[in-house]
């Protein structure tokens, strides 16, 4: 495919190094079922949504409508009498990939150059970690779900020489070369970890018992009743959720699973990843890497032994040497220490991590909440957690904000709560949910400008372009705000100690302001593999600045996120001011007044 990024030609990195465009990404994660309804004929039903939950899909259950007031209950969900929390996670508004198709146009005027995708294998679920085949797309993503499932059905699923292609296949391989044919690289989400109940393997152990051949490839443990003259089975869950069986570990020993650990998954589930993995890398088995994915992002990664991962980076580096693993490797003791993701950066697992570190560092010092960091402890913590690492490490780390597993970036920093820790309203009454204030965006402005200039690459969640708000899961995966959609007033949560009206609608200045960083950040690749270095320019200790920098540019970035003006002192005469916010008629000096809640980027020409 000749306008693929990267030319199809692979750079032959060194095995332990991420592949660079990586590096340069400017990453967007979406969520399909909450993008864009492009297709109302592949709607889910009640039948593709069977068994995604603890409770009973209503007999009366209807798909919601796009602008639906968010905490109002539908009348089908009122009827069963189970709070928002509950009925919220039945909820399905039909986005699919007719939808992506329809804002890749979007996607390339923001300046997006990676797209991540939440689970798109075949699910129950909105958020599909819960798998029922990877090796298909869920049959509502494509043109014709009965015809899809009908066709599963004729499969093998253990044999993969008897795997079809269905409609929704398809269309995710059309999604996949029309971003390529924009410049935007792809990656898919994948738990290798645990699957749901209506798994295809796990299925049958439910038929057939400990006569299943399936039977080794969960945790899975088998007891008779004499007195019954019946047989029950008894397996381990993700986190103890019985909807989600993890698969069998050969774990030498025992520990805590949220330290590295060696190991490995049962062969026959191995194998069966590694087909499945095969078939989105190469899907025309013709070793043309350009029209497959590009990379995967990989859940929960430490509750799998290291052995795997080991040889599954082996694996699809021995297939696509541009081949980009990045894992989730978030909590060792929730919520008061982040898991040191040192282990799996080691070059022989992952090429990255979702940076969770580096972003409670960040919102603790530009929102200032309750776990605030000072100006001299961000200095000293974020050095530390780099430092770390190879500079290709630092450079590939996905810097992110906010996802589908945490509060919007925008309520986030309207919040003053400890990261991740009670930030939805069943959990805090006073979680404010509505829409914030100017205070707000200004902190929020002069984080993504820090998000933006520092290593790593960034990361937006679908819809924070947009200015949209949501709490902690399921609040953060509202629908789009998209400007032709029009929506219900929003009002409070049942749980909420307050009330409030407003209008969600699509933020035009939030929207241009990211296109205006993209821009910065694509002006120079000092920003992707720059060096960079703290700098101490005030006397009072009131302004953050550092420099990144190459062989021929380097550049000071400069914040003030005080309610007062302060002064920088800056080691050289000239420089020129490339980027500015909330300091519009700031000019530049050796010292630099800098205004409340400003930032500034200044540009040097090496001689």
């Amino acid at each position: 495919m000749e306008n693929y990024p990267g030319n199809t030609v692979f750079q032959h990195l060194p095995f332990n190094e991420p592949p660079l465009w990586a590096r340069e990404a400017i990453w967007y994660q979406i969520l399909v079922e909450r993008f864009r309804n492009g297709n109302p004929l592949n709607n889910p039903t009640r039948q593709t949504c069977d068994n995604a939950l603890i409770d009973p899909v209503p007999d009366d259950w209807t798909i919601t409508e796009w602008g639906h007031n968010w905490y109002r209950q539908e009348a089908w969900a009122l009827k069963t009498g189970l709070d928002f929390y509950r009925t919220v996670q039945m909820r399905r508004y039909g986005g699919d990939l007719d939808g992506v198709l329809q804002k890749i146009p979007y996607l390339k005027e923001l300046g997006i150059t990676a797209v991540y995708f939440n689970p798109l294998n075949d699910a129950p679920s909105l958020h599909k970690y819960d798998a029922r085949y990877y090796h298909h797309i869920d049959v509502t993503l494509g043109d014709d779900p009965e015809g899809d499932m009908v066709l599963i059905q004729s499969e093998r699923p253990e044999d993969s020489a008897t795997w079809a292609w269905t409609t929704a296949d398809l269309k995710f391989l059309k999604v996949v070369q029309t971003m390529h044919l924009n410049g935007i690289r792809v990656i898919l989400d994948f738990s290798w970890n645990h699957t749901g109940t209506n798994f295809w393997a796990f299925k049958d152990i439910i038929e057939n018992m400990d006569a299943s051949p399936f039977k080794d490839w969960y945790q899975v443990e088998f007891r008779s009743d004499p007195l019954q003259n019946a047989k029950s089975m008894h397996y381990n869950g993700w986190a103890g959720i019985t909807s989600l069986p993890e698969f069998s570990k050969i774990r030498p020993g025992t520990g805590n699973v949220h330290v590295n650990h060696e190991g490995d998954i049962h062969g026959s589930v191995k194998a069966h990843i590694f087909e499945v993995t095969r078939r989105w890398m190469d899907p025309y088995g013709n070793g043309d890497f350009s029209c497959g994915i590009d990379g995967m992002r990989l859940d929960v990664a430490e509750h799998i032994p290291f052995g795997f991962w080991r040889d599954f980076r082996r694996y699809t580096r021995s297939l696509n040497p541009d081949f980009y693993l990045i894992g989730e490797c978030w909590w060792e003791e929730w919520p008061d220490k982040l898991m040191n993701p040192q282990p799996w950066l080691r070059g022989d697992a992952f090429d990255a991590v979702m940076h969770y570190q580096w972003y409670k560092i960040a919102r603790g010092y530009f929102a200032e909440p309750n776990d605030s960091v000072s100006l001299k402890e961000f200095k000293v913590q974020m050095t530390d957690i780099f430092s770390k690492y190879p500079a290709y490490t630092q450079q590939a780390m996905m810097n992110l904000a906010s996802s589908h597993d945490s509060p919007r970036v925008l309520s986030a920093f309207f919040n003053v709560n400890k990261y991740k820790f009670r930030c939805k309203p069943n959990e805090d009454a006073n979680y404010r949910t509505d829409q914030p204030g100017e205070m707000t965006y200004k902190r929020v402005r002069l984080f993504l400008l820090h998000q933006f200039t520092f290593v790593g690459a960034p990361h937006i969640w679908n819809g924070d372009e947009m200015g949209m708000t949501g709490a902690d899961d399921p609040d953060n995966r509202k629908p789009m705000v998209w400007p032709d959609m029009h929506f219900e007033p929003e009002t409070q949560s049942n749980f909420s100690d307050y009330k409030y009206t407003y209008q969600p609608e699509f933020d035009k200045e939030m929207y241009e302001y990211y296109k205006a960083l993209i821009r910065l950040r694509k002006s120079d690749k000092a920003f992707a593999y720059g060096d960079f270095t703290m700098q101490h320019v005030s006397h009072n200790d009131k302004i953050l600045a550092y420099v990144r920098e190459n062989i021929k540019s380097e550049y000071w970035i400069l914040f003030n996120v005080h309610i007062e003006y302060n002064e920088a002192h800056l080691p050289f005469e000239k420089g020129n001011i490339i980027f500015q916010i909330h300091a519009e008629h700031m000019n530049y000096e050796n010292v630099l007044l800098m205004p409340p809640y400003s930032g500034v980027v200044i540009q040097r020409i090496k001689q």
